[in-house]
């Protein structure tokens, strides 16, 4: 009732920083149509397509199975602890028009039927010990075994099919950088207003005191400014100061930024204290 699956044990070679793609057989050799899935304990590191189909009698389906790029080499000893289970059920004489979806939703779990296969990391194409490494995978495949994992793997979930080119995940890769990014500065903002919010109504009404001293101060010291600038300027025989008061525009006239931030800053303590 089951599927004759090629190979038995997965290989991929390095180097494992770019794409690798492998291919499984997924033989019928029953007399009736079989229905076929393909899962693994680690979706997001593999692409399978397809992941799901149906076999007809006497015939095989070829599954690509991508590993997708890694951004750091494992170390040569690192062992894979991945698994792929291809589960099969067989298609009856209802069902023979029926749709995926539904012959695997209307199945009894006692009637599908599962064989895993192992994932080994291989070392490149050429090197003096991939012919070594490559032997007991052949062998175990020819006889049908497979070693027991050291860890409980995880649950078995279905890959996805291959969703596009490296450069499209790198992308979404820089836009979660961003996003992390932002966040430490948006953290210290908030961090900011709450210690501003939190000061008592006599600790703002100093702060609001201060605010206008300053304020006073910074007129002043603009004022003697410019009239040292306009004393400098004649050579030091410039008019008295009655005609400077006399010759001074009534206009309005520029403001500094400084004193701009300070009316800003009490606006908002204003705001504070009686709305």
């Amino acid at each position: 009732m089951s599927v004759d699956i090629d190979p038995q044990e997965l290989g991929f070679h390095r180097p494992f920083t770019a794409e690798i793609s492998e291919t499984l057989r997924i033989k019928n050799p029953n007399t009736h149509p079989v229905a076929f899935k393909v899962k693994t304990t680690a979706p997001k590191q593999y692409c399978v397509r397809p992941n799901s189909g149906r076999v007809e009698p006497g015939k095989e389906v070829e599954v690509s199975v991508i590993l997708q790029a890694m951004k750091q080499e494992p170390p040569a000893d690192a062992k894979c602890r991945d698994k792929f289970l291809v589960q099969s059920v067989p298609i009856t004489g209802d069902k023979e028009f029926a749709n995926l979806a539904s012959i695997w939703d209307g199945i009894e779990k006692s009637s599908i039927q599962e064989k895993k296969i192992r994932v080994v990391f291989l070392p490149p194409h050429g090197a003096p010990g991939a012919a070594h490494l490559e032997t007991p995978s052949k062998s175990s495949a020819a006889n049908g075994t497979q070693a027991t994992p050291d860890v409980a793997p995880p649950a078995y979930s279905s890959p996805g099919e291959y969703s596009g080119s490296h450069t499209d995940q790198k992308s979404v890769e820089e836009k979660d950088t961003t996003k992390r990014d932002e966040v430490p500065s948006l953290a210290a903002a908030a961090t900011v207003t709450a210690k501003k919010t939190d000061a008592s109504p006599e600790e703002l009404k100093q702060q609001l005191i201060q605010a206008e001293k300053l304020i006073a101060q910074l007129k002043q010291d603009k004022e003697g400014l410019r009239q040292r600038k306009t004393t400098s300027a004649d050579g030091g025989s410039g008019p008295r100061p009655a005609e400077l008061a006399q010759q001074t525009p009534t206009g309005s006239e520029g403001v500094s930024i400084q004193i701009t931030a300070i009316l800003c800053f009490l606006s908002f303590m204003l705001a504070y204290l009686f709305f």
